[in-house]
């Protein structure tokens, strides 16, 4: 039994000794090209010199906020065109009148807002001396967004009317006759400052 383990000892020697060749790939014939690493390009130093700021964006020069006084007094030329509506007492109805009156005006407004897009008008209110001051001034008021309505119906921008009532306190006229009074009774158009 002896010579039997060791055959097994010589066969296992053996075995692990002998090791089967591995076929190689012969090497490629294909040359190829050796590639080199470019050079590092060195960073410019950093000098004030060199920065860079980026441009800024251009701001339009800001346009004046006051009109000047050659266009102002061309606008208040082309103002004073325009038509007074006026009203009958203690009412705020726009008369027929005052229809044919403010259609006149229409064109004259729409004129004035071409030539001068930014600027605004206003609508004032004005009634007779007769009734409370806080009375004429809301009566003043619905005169005044009468006629606003009127000239927004006939396509003028409602953004650029203004509306404001002065009641009794501007009166054309100052005599007490209805004559007078009716004078004072009125929408007047005028160029916001």
């Amino acid at each position: 039994m002896k010579q039997f383990l060791v055959a097994i000892v010589v066969l296992g020697c053996t075995a692990c000794a002998h090791k089967t060749p591995v076929a190689q790939t012969p090497p490629d014939p294909t040359p190829v090209a050796k590639v080199t690493p470019a050079p590092a390009k060195a960073a410019p130093p950093q000098t004030v010199a060199n920065t860079v700021t980026p441009p800024r964006a251009v701001t339009p020069p800001a346009k004046p906020t006051t009109m000047p006084a050659a266009t102002k007094k061309l606008l208040n030329e082309e103002l004073a065109k325009l038509e007074d509506a006026l009203f009958d007492y203690d009412q705020s109805t726009i008369r027929s009148d005052a229809t044919v009156a403010l259609r006149d005006d229409v064109n004259v407004i729409r004129e004035i807002l071409a030539d001068y897009p930014s600027q605004r008008l206003i609508i004032e209110g004005h009634t007779d001396e007769r009734g409370s001051a806080e009375y004429n001034l809301g009566l003043g008021d619905r005169r005044a967004h009468a006629v606003q309505e009127f000239l927004a119906s006939m396509g003028i921008p409602g953004p650029q009317l203004a509306v404001v009532s002065f009641g009794k306190e501007k009166p054309v006229c100052t005599q007490e006759t209805e004559s007078c009074w009716q004078q004072n009774r009125r929408a007047h158009v005028t160029a916001a400052p």
